[in-house]
């Protein structure tokens, strides 16, 4: 026998030598005796039943919650019922007993088997049957695709209940054959077959770990390996891979390996071992396990909300990145946008640069928008700086241009103190009053984080790039008044708001090209206080939908209602007003806003 007590209990492959000496360890055998010489040699040393000791030990103190037959798979021949049961619920000197059945009989001397090629070996079980055992055992045992019951019955012109009884009699033909002496090396090359494998192996590599498993048998015009693969109990076969214990159970440890964060690759594959899983295979059972992800040289828990996938692409990048980065790290089907709004309303999220966007808890100064960056560029130097002094640190330290540091220097809120110095302007009348206020403004509609957006409804002139009059309401909203300007910032370029006569919005045509956008479809946006241009898309409603539906996709909501007073109660809060306010109120609302769209589809 050249087989050692690791080779034949996998347990023993993947649990840590630090775990494994206190209780194995002995003075008349070398270190690590376990898998550095064979079973029988150190059965010969201290007996079989000091080993079977040692093994009992270490099942009940490691492995209590795994079947016996996972720890020593030979007893599922020997002893098939026990082989079920756990340490834990068997105690020490029961599973002692069953260990030291097992390697007695292994131990002890056959001097009349014969040395034959194991396809041949196992082709001699099935040479003796007749053509319905063969048959049966070909296209429904040991087949790929199982032929059912009926199907046979009406080939060999039987009853169903007739083809069960062949089948019964088959298997235990089998089983009696696999408990003689003659299939103990079949039943020697499983057990090592099993430590080969690990507790998870690409199903397709039980074919090509021993030449011969590809052999054809005369009797029966199939690969040995499908046989084979009979006597692996306790794997099932999940998803093109053969999983020990349960595929569920597996996949579930696997996950918890990575609760406290992202693991090196080589560091996951090192822990996913201790779990049975072969290290040459470990990084592609990592990759199938769902809920796990394996990118940029680490494997992490795998979520399912976008901002808890930005947050986890971060980590592992350790530094700031752009949504544009985040999106194709991501890899999914997420709208730049939407993950460009989601880093700027989670707390989460830190904007650390004109299109950045780090991890709060990372620390560091917060981007603010051009305009906010002079304030505090002037706070720090004591209440005025040079001009050429912020140009300098701003450019240094963010990506913004020059020109754009200098027109906003010059531009509303600050005011000239000394010759190229600058200073807060100070708020000498109060700010702008429109008429209405955002709430009393026609398309603006205020969202669940306490955003107040504006409804652009597209048109031939926005897909031609021509700007677009903006709401006075919305306009005082965003902190603008008369003679000034805004910059919103996005990734397809910066959208100017100037108001003369009255707000305008230059072009948007950038912005309504990412979602490919057309006459009759909806954007919703606002201003970040950061200065960017935060936008949401929503395509045309449907014809087929019903009034209050259309009513309600004017406001951005999609989701079904229960009633009209749930549709209204939803109007109502988007205009406003409170949870209690009334139909009436509700409706003289919209028309005071202007909002005869969806006056409309509600009937007025």
């Amino acid at each position: 026998m050249n087989l050692s007590l690791s080779d034949l209990a996998p347990p023993l492959r993947w649990t840590s030598p630090v775990q494994i000496a206190p209780l194995a360890d002995d003075p008349q055998l070398p270190e690590a005796w376990w898998q550095s010489i064979p079973l029988d040699r150190a059965c010969a040393v201290i007996g079989a039943q000091a080993v079977a000791g040692r093994l009992a030990d270490l099942a009940v103190a490691s492995w209590g919650h795994l079947q016996l037959g996972d720890i020593l798979p030979l007893l599922r021949f020997s002893d098939p019922a026990e082989s079920e049961r756990t340490p834990e619920s068997l105690g020490r000197d029961v599973v002692h007993k069953l260990f030291s059945g097992v390697f007695e009989r292994l131990l002890e001397p056959v001097a009349e088997i014969r040395t034959v090629p194991l396809p041949q070996l196992v082709d001699e079980l099935f040479v003796s049957l007749d053509e319905r055992q063969r048959t049966i055992a070909r296209d429904r045992v040991y087949a790929e695709q199982r032929a059912t019951l009926d199907e046979l019955a009406q080939r060999f012109s039987v009853t169903r209940e007739r083809i069960r009884q062949i089948e019964r009699d088959l298997r235990d033909h089998v089983e009696a054959w696999l408990a003689s002496v003659s299939a103990g090396p079949l039943l020697a090359h499983v057990t090592w077959l099993r430590g080969r494998l690990g507790s998870a192996v690409p199903a397709e590599e039980l074919a090509e770990t021993v030449p011969w498993h590809r052999t054809e048998l005369v009797s029966l015009g199939i690969p040995v390996w499908r046989f084979v693969r009979t006597l692996l109990t306790g794997y099932e076969q999940v998803d093109g891979w053969l999983i020990a214990g349960g595929a569920d159970e597996l996949r579930e440890k696997t996950r918890q390996l990575f609760t406290e964060g992202p693991r090196p690759v080589a560091e996951a594959v090192a822990m996913t071992a201790q779990l049975g899983v072969r290290e040459d295979v470990a990084e592609r059972w990592l990759t199938s396990v769902p809920q796990l992800r394996v990118f940029d040289g680490h494997v992490m828990l795998w979520p399912r909300s976008v901002n808890e996938k930005a947050e986890a692409v971060l980590s592992v990048a350790g530094a700031p990145l752009t949504p544009e980065e985040i999106q194709e790290r991501i890899g999914e089907d997420y709208s730049l946008v939407g993950i460009r709004n989601q880093l700027t309303a989670d707390a989460r999220f830190r904007r650390v640069d004109r299109n950045k966007y780090g991890l709060a808890r990372w620390g560091g100064e917060e981007y603010l928008g051009i305009r906010e960056m002079i304030a505090r560029e002037i706070e720090r130097a004591g209440g005025e700086a040079s001009v050429n002094t912020i140009v300098t640190n701003l450019t240094s330290r963010y990506d913004v241009s020059e020109s754009s540091v200098r027109a906003y220097s010059g531009g509303p809120g600050f005011e000239r103190s000394q010759r190229g110095w600058i200073r807060v302007a100070a708020p000498d009348q109060p700010g702008y009053q429109p008429r209405k206020d955002v709430s009393e403004t026609r398309r603006s509609f205020k969202s669940r984080d306490g955003r107040w957006w504006h409804r652009v409804d597209v048109n031939a002139e926005h897909l031609r790039g021509s700007g677009s009059p903006l709401p006075t309401g919305f306009a005082a909203h965003l902190g603008m008044a008369p003679g000034g300007s805004l910059t919103a910032s996005a990734p397809s370029g910066d959208v100017v708001i100037s108001w003369h006569n009255q707000p305008t919005m230059g072009s948007i045509r950038n912005v309504l090209a990412e979602f490919n956008a057309s006459e009759g479809d909806h954007v919703f946006l606002t201003v970040s206080d950061g200065g960017e241009l935060l936008t949401r898309f929503l395509p045309a409603a449907q014809p087929a939908l019903r009034p209050l539906n259309r009513a309600l996709h004017l406001i951005g909501y999609t989701a079904p209602v229960d009633s009209e007073a749930e549709g209204l109660r939803l109007i109502g809060a988007r205009v406003g007003l409170p949870e209690t306010a009334t139909r009436e109120e509700v409706l003289t609302r919209l028309r005071e806003r202007g909002d005869r769209d969806i006056l409309a589809f509600l009937g007025e």
